[in-house]
């Protein structure tokens, strides 16, 4: 078993995270890179999706959350399985995939699918 955080939903912070993804994303791959529009395109998804979460500062009330957790994670798993097939896998975008998956409650995931997004898996950004 992988160690992993666990970690209380917190969409708003996921919303931040996505935030960071985007703009790794945008700096570390390029427009002519075959499949870059709909990995970005995935990842602006992702962050659009929690945009209302990041300005109430606030989860929505219940069922409504999870849905959004659920809906935000099968988004974040299409763009690490995009992320691996473009070959565009870094360790700091690992990093953030882990965090996006620990602040959905799903640190466990998080743990597994941030190694093919990139992370290093002897970063000592990792839980132990």
């Amino acid at each position: 078993m992988t160690a992993f955080y666990n970690v209380a939903l917190d969409l708003p912070h996921a919303g931040t995270v996505a935030t960071r993804i985007v703009r790794f994303i945008e700096t570390r791959t390029g427009s002519e890179d075959e499949g870059y529009e709909d990995l970005a395109r995935l990842a602006e998804e992702i962050r659009d999706a929690l945009f209302p979460c990041s300005v109430s500062g606030e989860n929505p009330p219940g069922p409504e959350a999870i849905e959004l957790r659920d809906r935000v994670a099968a988004l974040a798993r299409e763009l690490v399985d995009r992320i691996e097939s473009l070959g565009v896998a870094h360790d700091r975008l690992g990093q953030h995939v882990r965090n996006l998956f620990e602040c959905l409650e799903l640190g466990e995931e998080g743990a597994e699918i941030s190694l093919r997004a990139g992370e290093d898996p002897n970063s000592i950004q990792r839980p132990v």
